[in-house]
Protein backbone atom coordinates (compact mmCIF):
# COMPACT_ATOMS: atom_id res chain seq x y z
CA UNK A 1 0.00 0.00 0.00
CA UNK A 2 1.35 3.34 -0.80
CA UNK A 3 1.17 6.06 1.81
CA UNK A 4 3.10 8.81 0.38
CA UNK A 5 4.69 10.76 -2.44
CA UNK A 6 7.99 12.49 -2.34
CA UNK A 7 9.45 14.57 -5.15
CA UNK A 8 12.37 16.25 -5.95
CA UNK A 9 12.30 20.18 -6.36
CA UNK A 10 14.58 21.64 -9.08
CA UNK A 11 13.22 20.80 -12.34
CA UNK A 12 10.52 18.47 -11.09
CA UNK A 13 8.26 21.28 -9.15
CA UNK A 14 9.96 24.21 -10.56
CA UNK A 15 12.17 24.46 -13.53
CA UNK A 16 15.61 26.04 -11.66
CA UNK A 17 18.26 23.52 -13.61
CA UNK A 18 17.92 25.83 -17.20
CA UNK A 19 18.07 28.81 -15.37
CA UNK A 20 21.33 27.70 -13.10
CA UNK A 21 22.82 26.59 -16.76
CA UNK A 22 22.11 29.80 -18.81
CA UNK A 23 23.68 31.96 -15.57
CA UNK A 24 26.82 30.43 -15.83
CA UNK A 25 26.16 30.22 -19.59
CA UNK A 26 25.99 33.79 -19.62
CA UNK A 27 29.07 34.43 -17.47
CA UNK A 28 31.32 32.25 -19.59
CA UNK A 29 30.02 33.93 -22.82
CA UNK A 30 30.76 37.49 -20.94
CA UNK A 31 34.53 36.18 -20.53
CA UNK A 32 34.75 34.70 -24.45
CA UNK A 33 33.72 31.40 -23.67
CA UNK A 34 31.08 29.03 -24.67
CA UNK A 35 29.74 26.96 -22.06
CA UNK A 36 27.87 23.51 -23.81
CA UNK A 37 24.78 21.86 -22.83
CA UNK A 38 26.89 18.54 -22.66
CA UNK A 39 29.69 19.78 -20.37
CA UNK A 40 27.35 20.90 -18.21
CA UNK A 41 24.76 17.72 -18.28
CA UNK A 42 26.92 16.31 -15.40
CA UNK A 43 26.11 18.59 -13.01
CA UNK A 44 22.38 18.10 -13.93
CA UNK A 45 21.01 16.87 -10.30
CA UNK A 46 23.30 17.81 -8.19
CA UNK A 47 26.33 20.31 -6.83
CA UNK A 48 28.77 18.21 -6.90
CA UNK A 49 29.63 16.58 -10.49
CA UNK A 50 32.29 15.62 -12.55
CA UNK A 51 32.50 19.02 -13.87
CA UNK A 52 33.08 22.47 -11.78
CA UNK A 53 32.12 25.60 -13.59
CA UNK A 54 33.47 28.18 -10.88
CA UNK A 55 37.43 26.05 -11.48
CA UNK A 56 36.90 25.57 -15.44
CA UNK A 57 36.09 29.30 -15.42
CA UNK A 58 39.36 29.72 -13.65
CA UNK A 59 41.60 27.67 -15.65
CA UNK A 60 40.18 29.17 -18.64
CA UNK A 61 40.76 32.90 -17.58
CA UNK A 62 43.83 32.30 -16.14
CA UNK A 63 43.36 34.46 -13.49
CA UNK A 64 41.52 34.65 -10.44
CA UNK A 65 38.25 36.67 -10.80
CA UNK A 66 36.34 38.48 -8.02
CA UNK A 67 34.01 35.46 -6.93
CA UNK A 68 32.06 37.54 -4.87
CA UNK A 69 31.12 39.87 -7.30
CA UNK A 70 30.36 37.16 -10.17
CA UNK A 71 28.49 35.14 -7.96
CA UNK A 72 25.94 38.07 -7.25
CA UNK A 73 26.22 39.02 -10.93
CA UNK A 74 25.35 34.79 -11.73
CA UNK A 75 22.73 34.63 -8.90
CA UNK A 76 21.19 37.56 -10.24
CA UNK A 77 20.91 36.55 -14.15
CA UNK A 78 19.75 33.38 -12.61
CA UNK A 79 16.90 34.55 -10.33
CA UNK A 80 15.83 36.79 -13.35
CA UNK A 81 15.18 33.37 -15.23
CA UNK A 82 13.91 31.31 -12.34
CA UNK A 83 11.10 33.79 -11.44
CA UNK A 84 9.53 33.91 -14.52
CA UNK A 85 9.18 30.35 -14.18
CA UNK A 86 5.33 28.64 -13.13
CA UNK A 87 5.42 25.33 -11.48
CA UNK A 88 5.78 22.23 -13.69
CA UNK A 89 2.40 20.91 -15.18
CA UNK A 90 0.98 18.99 -13.18
CA UNK A 91 2.26 19.36 -9.69
CA UNK A 92 -0.52 21.12 -8.47
CA UNK A 93 -3.59 18.38 -9.00
CA UNK A 94 -0.66 15.71 -8.17
CA UNK A 95 -0.72 17.74 -4.58
CA UNK A 96 -4.47 17.86 -4.17
CA UNK A 97 -4.71 14.51 -5.56
CA UNK A 98 -2.24 13.52 -3.08
CA UNK A 99 -4.19 14.70 -0.15
CA UNK A 100 -7.13 13.76 -1.50
CA UNK A 101 -6.13 10.29 -0.80
CA UNK A 102 -4.62 10.89 2.51
CA UNK A 103 -0.76 10.23 1.18
CA UNK A 104 2.22 11.64 2.62
CA UNK A 105 3.97 13.94 0.65
CA UNK A 106 7.85 14.89 1.06
CA UNK A 107 10.72 16.52 -0.95
CA UNK A 108 14.23 15.30 -1.29
CA UNK A 109 16.25 18.06 -2.72
CA UNK A 110 19.85 18.84 -3.44
CA UNK A 111 19.26 22.45 -3.11
CA UNK A 112 19.38 24.04 1.03
CA UNK A 113 16.38 24.79 2.99
CA UNK A 114 16.16 28.62 2.40
CA UNK A 115 16.05 27.88 -1.46
CA UNK A 116 13.06 25.44 -1.59
CA UNK A 117 11.17 26.89 0.98
CA UNK A 118 11.76 30.24 -0.47
CA UNK A 119 10.42 28.99 -4.26
CA UNK A 120 7.57 26.74 -2.56
CA UNK A 121 6.41 30.11 -0.89
CA UNK A 122 6.35 32.02 -3.87
CA UNK A 123 4.69 29.13 -5.92
CA UNK A 124 1.78 29.19 -3.19
CA UNK A 125 2.68 25.30 -2.22
CA UNK A 126 4.96 25.33 1.24
CA UNK A 127 1.90 24.23 3.37
CA UNK A 128 1.27 20.93 0.87
CA UNK A 129 4.32 19.47 2.22
CA UNK A 130 4.53 16.86 5.13
CA UNK A 131 8.34 17.36 5.30
CA UNK A 132 11.29 18.34 2.93
CA UNK A 133 14.45 16.65 3.13
CA UNK A 134 17.28 19.31 1.91
CA UNK A 135 20.89 19.05 0.86
CA UNK A 136 21.96 21.05 4.30
CA UNK A 137 20.41 18.53 6.84
CA UNK A 138 22.36 15.49 5.43
CA UNK A 139 26.47 14.39 5.26
CA UNK A 140 25.92 13.26 1.22
CA UNK A 141 23.63 14.38 -1.14
CA UNK A 142 22.20 12.88 -4.57
CA UNK A 143 23.55 10.30 -5.96
CA UNK A 144 23.80 8.55 -2.60
CA UNK A 145 20.29 7.60 -0.89
CA UNK A 146 21.12 9.52 2.24
CA UNK A 147 18.15 12.65 1.16
CA UNK A 148 15.60 9.89 0.56
CA UNK A 149 16.32 8.00 3.69
CA UNK A 150 15.72 11.55 5.67
CA UNK A 151 12.36 11.81 3.88
CA UNK A 152 11.45 8.56 4.96
CA UNK A 153 12.06 8.73 8.51
CA UNK A 154 10.18 12.34 8.43
CA UNK A 155 7.52 10.84 6.70
CA UNK A 156 7.44 8.34 9.27
CA UNK A 157 6.78 5.60 6.08
CA UNK A 158 8.82 2.75 4.80
CA UNK A 159 10.78 2.68 0.98
CA UNK A 160 7.84 -0.20 -0.09
CA UNK A 161 5.05 2.98 0.58
CA UNK A 162 6.52 5.12 -1.22
CA UNK A 163 6.91 7.03 -4.88
CA UNK A 164 9.45 9.19 -5.63
CA UNK A 165 9.26 11.00 -8.40
CA UNK A 166 12.60 12.55 -9.91
CA UNK A 167 13.40 14.37 -13.76
CA UNK A 168 17.36 13.43 -13.65
CA UNK A 169 19.11 10.11 -13.42
CA UNK A 170 20.84 10.90 -10.58
CA UNK A 171 17.82 11.90 -8.70
CA UNK A 172 16.92 8.40 -9.60
CA UNK A 173 19.99 6.65 -8.53
CA UNK A 174 18.82 7.93 -4.90
CA UNK A 175 15.85 6.95 -5.07
CA UNK A 176 16.69 3.50 -6.27
CA UNK A 177 19.44 3.49 -3.84
CA UNK A 178 16.88 3.92 -0.84
CA UNK A 179 15.31 1.05 -2.11
CA UNK A 180 12.24 3.44 -3.50
CA UNK A 181 10.03 3.16 -6.38
CA UNK A 182 11.13 6.00 -8.87
CA UNK A 183 9.12 7.63 -11.44
CA UNK A 184 10.77 9.06 -13.94
CA UNK A 185 9.45 13.05 -15.23
CA UNK A 186 11.98 14.26 -17.54
CA UNK A 187 11.19 18.14 -18.31
CA UNK A 188 12.34 20.15 -21.75
CA UNK A 189 16.03 20.85 -19.94
CA UNK A 190 16.69 16.67 -19.19
CA UNK A 191 14.70 15.11 -21.52
CA UNK A 192 17.68 14.09 -23.55
CA UNK A 193 19.90 11.95 -20.70
CA UNK A 194 19.52 7.94 -19.79
CA UNK A 195 16.32 7.37 -17.41
CA UNK A 196 16.79 3.73 -18.17
CA UNK A 197 16.87 2.95 -14.49
CA UNK A 198 13.36 4.38 -13.72
CA UNK A 199 10.77 2.40 -12.71
CA UNK A 200 8.13 3.94 -14.85
CA UNK A 201 8.68 7.13 -17.17
CA UNK A 202 6.46 9.90 -17.92
CA UNK A 203 7.09 12.53 -20.13
CA UNK A 204 4.90 15.22 -17.77
CA UNK A 205 2.81 14.97 -14.15
CA UNK A 206 -0.01 15.94 -16.78
CA UNK A 207 0.53 13.20 -18.82
CA UNK A 208 -1.82 10.83 -16.41
CA UNK A 209 -3.93 11.60 -13.10
CA UNK A 210 -1.86 10.38 -10.07
CA UNK A 211 -5.00 7.71 -9.00
CA UNK A 212 -4.38 6.73 -13.06
CA UNK A 213 -0.90 5.92 -12.34
CA UNK A 214 -1.02 3.85 -9.15
CA UNK A 215 -3.66 1.96 -10.70
CA UNK A 216 -1.25 1.81 -13.66
CA UNK A 217 1.73 0.32 -11.78
CA UNK A 218 -0.78 -1.90 -9.56
CA UNK A 219 1.27 -1.01 -5.92
CA UNK A 220 -1.62 0.81 -4.32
Amino acid sequence: MIRALIFDFDGLILETEEATYLSWKDLYESYGFSLSYSTWSSMIGTTRGEFDPRAELQRLVHDDPDWDKLELKRQAIENTYIEAQPVMPGVEDYLRDARRLKLKIGIASNSPCTWVKRYLTRLGLFDWFDYISTSDAVQNIKPDPELYHAALRGLEVSASETIAFEDSPIGIRSAKGAGIFCVAVPNAFTRQLNFEHADFKLDSLAEMPLEKLLQRLNIN
